[in-house]
């Protein structure tokens, strides 16, 4: 499949030992968001269901997979890609006011958990070529991560990923 060549390799980046994480200027928006919403690393946060939500997510996955856990760039990058793709179902198809989102750290293993108030389980599109544009989101997210998931709750759902983490 075009563009997908270097998905092996992108697994392979997370036992790379992690880098010192040094604060740059992309870093403010995930610190402000952060300020406004708290850490998902701590508790479940509650994010506003909107089209910005996406890029208010990533900021945060990345603060936190490079600040808070001192882990490769390139692990933060997967895991802003997944982070936005499942966020983006949760904000386009569920019509909630909010969404919840969670990270856990692991021996071996990251977790980011989205939880919305839809009970509609989301699947994997089938591969349709080049002439449509969108649906390929949980392809990637399929295809980028070691496992992923939707647990049902009483209310909602819990849509879920996990990535392998090297440690040090």
């Amino acid at each position: 499949m075009s563009g997908l060549e270097s998905i092996e390799q992108s697994k392979r980046v997370g036992s790379a030992a992690a880098t010192r994480w040094t604060p740059t200027a992309q870093d403010e928006h995930g610190l402000r968001a952060m300020e406004l919403y708290g850490n998902p690393a701590e508790s479940e946060i509650r994010v506003p269901s909107q089209p910005e939500a996406a890029f208010e997510a990533r900021s945060l996955a990345a603060l936190v997979v490079t600040a808070e856990w001192g882990l490769p760039p390139a692990l933060a990058e997967t895991t802003v890609l997944l982070v936005s793709e499942l966020v983006g179902n949760a904000v386009r198809h569920t019509g909630a006011r909010h969404f919840g989102l969670r990270m856990h750290r692991r021996p071996g293993r990251l977790r980011v958990e989205v939880r919305d108030p839809s009970r509609g389980l989301p699947c994997v599109m089938p591969s349709f070529g080049t002439a449509v544009m969108s649906g390929y989101g949980l392809m990637i997210v399929e295809r980028l991560s070691e496992r992923w998931g939707v647990d049902l709750l009483p209310v909602g759902k819990k849509t879920w990923f996990e990535l392998r983490v090297g440690d040090r």
